[in-house]
């Protein structure tokens, strides 16, 4: 293989962009196992868990995530991200020092203000710094940076929670991000925009460029297109049910399946986690090789469909029903959490992949910030508070299992997901006939 400086200069700033997506989903993630100790310090509900979790972070989100798309396709993004990562470890260490519910509330919110260039900004400089052809590999490495987090905020998150409390554990988080910061500044170059478009034009000829027509046009020119409108949509509700669960979780296993907080957070971790980063990255890799012969939704779709089997099961799943038949300590319910976790990011790269390829590099991070934002406010923000919600509903009937019914209901959003893409398949296969 011929080992250019590009090679290694690509390849550098994946492992730095990845970093950081780790660093700011451990942010997230870590609120899993911080929610029965803030909410017995605080006197919290589980609606107002669901609040702080989720709803609280992603209304900011939605504000401050088009801005930043925006700022991204027109300043230094490799700058950018170096000031995003500065103010979010300032904010997270801070959050250790929270007074009261609403004192960390209004943290967690302002950490919605950092975090909201990540995404766009990071998946713009890897569409700008790969080839179409390699570029699902890339953005599945980089999006596993969220399993990863999730591993790490489940299991060694757990621990020194359970160790040193939750304030401590926010200090400890938020000091890696000082020397992400530093790299991005003062190392990293900022790729030339559009460099690969070239060979792709077929997918953007029809766009016209309109940065010079303003912000709104530009958000209206975008959400004309149906197949960017349907992508958006199925992304956005299959992160509704799988955000819900990813933050439930671990307050499941405590409470059905009667594990502790370091145990729970340890199996949400290893095996959610694990199963969830081993799948994001061979959904890419698949991508890679089948997208030229058959295209690559049917990867996202029959994730999606056993993904939802698995889960349901793991849900409806009896404590301690086969337990003798796994391992000393891990329910046999654990089985089909691992292959729900696994089957149901079959999405992600795939779908990102895509979603690079039918806009224009001009209005690439304002594309992928608008699915950011979206994604954000019905994963994040409506999952998580929905759940605590329904669970709150279902107490007087179900006692300490409504959380388990809750999330069950919750789950059945996927099959929403499989419908839009079923859609956008049909809507692509009618567009290529008629240019045919």
């Amino acid at each position: 293989m011929n080992i250019t400086p590009s090679y290694w200069r690509q390849h550098a700033l994946l492992l730095v962009l990845t970093l950081l997506y780790i660093e700011s989903f451990i942010g997230r993630q870590i609120m899993a196992v911080m929610i029965e100790p803030i909410k017995a310090e605080f006197g919290a509900s589980d609606t107002q868990m669901g609040l702080l979790t989720g709803l609280g972070f992603a209304i900011v989100f939605i504000f401050t995530g088009l801005l930043a798309g925006r700022l991204a396709d027109k300043v230094n993004r490799t700058r950018l991200l170096a000031a995003s990562a500065l103010v979010w470890c300032v904010i997270t260490a801070l959050s250790g020092l929270a007074t009261g519910f609403f004192t960390l509330l209004l943290m967690r919110m302002m950490i919605a203000v950092a975090e909201a260039p990540v995404t766009s900004a990071s998946l713009s400089l890897l569409s700008d710094s790969y080839p179409i052809e390699r570029r699902s590999f890339a953005i599945s490495c980089f999006t596993s940076g969220a399993t990863f987090a999730a591993i790490i905020a489940l299991t060694v998150g757990a621990y020194w929670v359970e160790q040193y409390g939750w304030r401590q554990t926010f200090f400890i988080i938020s000091t890696p991000a000082l020397f992400i910061s530093f790299v991005l500044f003062f190392i990293m170059p900022e790729p030339s925009r559009g460099q690969y478009d070239e060979a792709n034009t077929s997918a953007t000829e029809n766009i016209p460029t309109v940065l010079a027509t303003g912000f709104r046009a530009s958000i209206k020119t975008l959400l004309k297109r149906k197949d960017y409108c349907l992508l958006v949509s199925s992304s956005a509700i299959a992160t509704l049910g799988a955000n819900a669960f990813g933050m439930w979780n671990a307050t499941f296993l405590v409470r059905s399946h009667e594990l502790t907080i370091s145990q729970a957070g340890m199996m949400a971790g290893f095996f959610g986690g694990g199963a969830a980063a081993i799948g994001i990255l061979l959904s890419g890799y698949l991508a890679d090789r089948i997208a030229k012969r058959k295209g690559v939704l049917w990867l996202p779709i029959l994730g999606h469909i056993l993904g939802w089997i698995s889960i349901v099961i793991y849900f409806l799943w009896p404590k301690g029903l086969g337990d003798e038949l796994s391992f000393s300590g891990i329910p046999f319910a654990m089985l089909f959490c691992t292959l729900a976790s696994f089957f149901s990011v079959w999405w992600v790269s795939p779908c990102l992949t895509l979603l690079t390829g039918i806009v224009p590099s001009s209005q690439r991070a304002l594309a992928i910030s608008i699915q950011t934002v979206i994604i954000t406010f019905v994963g994040v923000g409506v999952g998580p508070m929905l759940v605590g919600v329904i669970s709150e509903l279902l107490s007087d009937q179900m006692g300490t299992e409504s959380l388990r019914y809750a999330l069950l209901i919750s789950s059945g959003t996927t099959l929403m997901s499989v419908f839009l893409l079923c859609k956008l398949k049909a809507h692509q296969a009618l567009a290529k006939a008629n240019i045919v």
